[in-house]
């Protein structure tokens, strides 16, 4: 018999034994008590509790409280041990995620313990990306399905978008059935081909970041319980701070990288570097690194871009001519200081691609410290241009998609599409212009660019079918094309940037009629010979009928007879017909009088008030030449728009 155990004699019961049933109860509640004050942690199954819980085993037939006592124990120790078996593997899972020195590792080991220490079948997470709004998949384990893996969740939508929307767990015994989450096409299908139906999702949060959603999920139903969640969302809690950490500590890494480049000179340069390095960690840009530089060196300091545009200047920079020369022998000795004349220049180069020039002047001599001092200015005014260019080049792709988005649409463009125009800073429900511009293919980055400009963060901008198509803010198309048209330069006929120019439109109704009648409008002013002009298709006349690929006869009609035709719809007059007989007598009145039996002075009274609609100078010969055309194409019944 095992020491300390209480041994119940078989049979009835005597005084003493009772007292002895009544002693073992009495410890078993204040031990019952106990566990539960202390939520079975570090209860462990000593030698007292269990010669109790022998006694209580024979009471059991007398006492059914002792048995329910013991039960009750067992149950909290249970869960104290499997607490302690939980708290040992986040430990054990923080020194593994302290180990890992990048992010994939990090990702990567997160998803493998949520999987094993939740016994799911899978385990995935997915990272919050600000500038789309949504979440993406990023570690997954015991994955199969690519669709899965390369899924996107929207804010709201799903079981993970909510999760990252409300910034609480979410779970579900059987995602299919469950109507408390919004449904949509693309989660369902990924979630169906990967099999999945029990999902459980927490959020990773530090402090008030959101960085991400951590998953674990069954192909089969079951339930999840509170613990369960809990404990996914220590691990989450762990996660984040491990993942936020790592990329610190990665941005930290390639700053450090980037300085000890840019600090690999002489001491006398040591000074100079830690200012350049100051005016970047400070979230300086060009500017002020050019400061910097003009300041220690008491110099004048121009950066220019890859373009030769400036981006930079500092102090009193001479007139662009004078440093045209050293540019070009910059360009010769790539990351090396060189001099023309009193000009000072260096290529700023990075990753194998010039970015731009600085130059600087107003010193008459540099010593080698400050050589290098230049020099390594030029690389961190690389490093800070290349940041930068990504960051334009990625606004510029996402603009140029959104614009292909709405020239592919045949009619309105999808709600979804209105949705990233916003977020983008497009009214797509004001007036806009559309421009088509043909250049020599060398000349299309130039006209991005400067089309980019004009529109600003308004505008959106992109290469279609051979030529680039603006959509800039504005109601006057002729205003808008002119600048980009005279930018290429009358004296440089390879460098000429044609233009057809329509709207106003609102992109929110589609831009399929606009795009045909700018891409028009440029065709014939090619067929013209007048390469390096713009207009519209008003400003054509009937040269536009006769030269586009694709006539819009209608749209010549309305805008040359539109206002007399509108005046004969609102009033039941009958303008139209007394123009074409007019033109029809020679441009006698008295003669079109008497075909229109009429009195002459009717006829006169209706072509003053003709006069009136169309505007000064109708009867010039050019002006009477369009109008008796489009009264001819009236006639014969001219074809709705096409394109």
């Amino acid at each position: 018999m095992p020491p300390g155990v209480v041994e119940l004699p078989p049979g009835g019961t005597t005084r003493q034994d009772a007292r002895v049933a009544r002693t073992v109860l009495d410890l078993l509640r204040l031990l019952a008590d106990r566990v539960d004050r202390t939520e079975a942690g570090g209860a462990g199954r000593d030698g007292r509790a269990g010669a109790l819980e022998h006694a209580a085993t024979e009471l059991a037939g007398s006492e059914p409280e002792a048995g329910a006592l013991v039960l009750r124990i067992r149950s909290a120790m249970d869960a104290g041990r499997r607490r302690e078996t939980e708290l040992a593997a986040l430990v054990e899972t923080a020194r593994e995620l302290t180990s890992q020195s990048d992010t994939g590792g990090v990702l990567d080991a997160i998803v493998r313990r949520a999987r094993a220490l939740l016994g799911t079948d899978l385990a995935y997470l997915t990272l919050y990306d600000a500038d789309g709004g949504d979440t993406y998949m990023r570690a997954t384990a015991g994955s199969v399905s690519p669709r899965f893996q390369a899924l996107r969740l929207p804010l709201g939508a799903g079981l993970g978008g909510l999760v990252a929307a409300t910034r609480t767990p979410h779970w579900t015994g059987n995602y299919g059935e469950d109507e408390r989450y919004r449904h949509t096409e693309e989660i369902d299908a990924a979630v169906g081909e990967e099999g999945l139906v029990a999902i459980c999702g927490v959020p990773l949060l530090v402090d008030a970041e959101f960085v991400g959603v951590l998953f674990a999920a069954n192909r089969s139903a079951r339930p999840f319980a509170p613990d369960e969640v809990a404990l996914l969302g220590s691990l989450a809690a762990l996660a984040a701070v491990s993942l936020v950490q790592t990329r610190q500590l990665a941005d930290t890494a390639a700053a450090l990288d980037a300085l000890r480049t840019a600090h690999a000179a002489i001491a006398a340069a040591a000074a100079a570097h830690d200012r350049f390095a100051g005016v970047v960690l400070e979230g300086g840009d060009v500017a002020d690194l050019a400061e910097a530089l003009g300041r220690l060196l008491d110099a004048w300091v121009v950066v220019l871009d890859a373009d030769g545009t400036p981006a930079a200047r500092f102090g009193a920079t001479p007139d662009p001519a004078r440093w045209a020369g050293a540019v070009r022998s910059a360009d010769d000795a790539p990351g090396r200081l060189t001099r023309t004349g009193r000009t000072w220049a260096v290529a700023v180069v990075a990753a194998g691609q010039r970015l731009g020039t600085l130059l600087l002047g107003g010193v008459p001599e540099l010593d080698a410290g400050q050589v290098r001092t230049v020099e390594r200015a030029a690389m961190v005014t690389a490093l800070v241009l290349l940041f930068g260019q990504r960051e334009a080049e990625a606004d510029r792709r996402e603009r140029a998609e959104a614009l292909g988005e709405l020239l592919a649409a045949a009619d309105r463009p999808r709600p979804a599409v209105l949705t990233r125009l916003a977020e983008l800073g497009v009214a797509a429900r004001r007036p806009h212009v559309l421009l088509v511009c043909r250049c020599a293919p060398g000349r299309r980055r130039a006209v991005l660019r400067d089309a980019a400009a004009a529109g600003g963060r308004a505008g959106l901008v992109a290469e279609h079918e051979g030529a680039v198509v603006a959509l800039l803010p504005g109601t006057d198309p002729a205003a808008a094309a002119e600048p980009l048209a005279r930018a290429a330069g009358p004296d440089d006929p390879d460098g000429a940037v044609t233009i057809g120019a329509a709207g106003p439109v609102h992109p929110a109704a589609g831009l399929a009629g606009v795009l045909a009648e700018a891409r028009r409008s440029a065709e014939a002013l090619l067929a013209l010979g007048r390469a390096g002009e713009a207009a519209a298709a008003a400003d054509l006349g009937f040269a536009g009928l006769l030269l586009g690929d694709r006539p819009d006869v209608a749209g010549y009609v309305a805008g040359v007879l539109g206002p007399v035709a509108e005046h004969d719809a609102r009033r039941g007059s009958d303008l139209l017909r007394t123009l074409e007989c007019y033109y029809a007598a020679g441009a006698s009145p008295s003669r079109a009088a008497a075909a229109l039996h009429v009195h002459v002075n009717t006829v006169a009274q209706r072509l003053e008030r003709i006069g009136t609609l169309l505007g000064a100078g109708w009867q010039e010969p050019d002006r009477a030449l369009e109008i008796q055309l489009a009264l001819r194409l009236h006639r014969l019944g001219a074809p709705g728009r096409t394109g």
